[in-house]
């Protein structure tokens, strides 16, 4: 049976899975990086299909979400060197979503955004709200008629951590780390309480007043992305963590469009 290879191109990581008709039968993470070439990125990929002995040949279609444009032609030429079919992006004019996008300009919304959108109402109808925890913090909406209807980007918490630690001289470079104690006894502490509450309740702060605004009141809240599973124990307000959704979108674009 031919296989399906989606690949979420990020500023921080390139995230693929391989599906198997519905059944994601692998999923891998690389580092990501403007200055990858195919040489590089056909090398790993040839070298993770090795690893669970799956031929390359046998994927028939390749749907990516990129929104790193300066890793699309390295992407598009890696992917045609090791299979034998082109890979489609999201966003070109080739690829159609079946959803509408009531964005000013529909080209500005990221690929990786559109994709858990459409995960997100194929699974739990519309509206629905996404709340993708990455190198950028985004949350997305689905409006009632299932139209995409924009949302929030904020810095992801990694990204806030780094510039704290970058424009003042005497803290340090910190990792994420929930801490249960709210006032720090030292530096290190001190930053990561910080950096982790005023996360949680900036988002959740957030949830509340997007349900205030008309059709959302009852919307279920998806996370998504990297950092979520650190966030997901202390923000109640969401409904559901499915950490795979952006892969699945790309799963299901890829079904529409082949």
């Amino acid at each position: 049976m031919g296989l399906t290879l989606v690949i979420d191109a990020g500023n921080s990581q390139l995230v693929l899975g391989l599906y198997e008709s519905a059944t994601l039968l692998h999923q891998w993470r690389l580092s990501s990086g403007q200055r990858l070439t195919a040489d590089e990125i056909s090398l790993h990929m040839h070298g993770l299909f090795t690893q669970v002995d799956i031929k390359p040949a046998r994927v028939q279609y390749i749907m990516i979400a990129s929104v790193v444009p300066q890793l699309d032609v390295a992407l598009d030429d890696a992917c045609q060197r090791l299979f034998t079919c082109r890979p489609a992006f999201v966003g070109s004019s080739e690829v159609k979503t079946g959803m509408a996008v009531d964005y000013k300009n529909p080209r500005d919304v990221g690929a990786d955004r559109i994709a858990s959108a459409v995960a997100a109402r194929h699974h739990f109808g519309a509206p629905v709200i996404v709340m993708d925890c990455g190198t950028a913090t985004t949350f997305d909406l689905v409006s009632p008629d299932g139209h995409y209807a924009g949302g929030l980007i904020m810095p992801g918490l990694e990204v806030s951590l780094h510039a704290l630690s970058r424009k003042a001289a005497k803290l340090p470079e910190v990792s994420i780390q929930r801490r249960d104690e709210l006032i720090g006894r030292d530096t290190v502490s001190s930053m990561q309480a910080g950096a982790y509450w005023a996360a949680v309740d900036g988002y959740a702060g957030i949830i509340r007043r997007l349900r205030t605004q008309p059709g959302y009141a009852d919307a279920p809240v998806i996370a998504t992305g990297g950092l979520a599973h650190l966030l997901i124990d202390d923000l109640p307000e969401v409904h559901e963590l499915r950490v795979d959704l952006t892969l699945e979108g790309l799963r299901l674009l890829a079904g529409h469009n082949s």
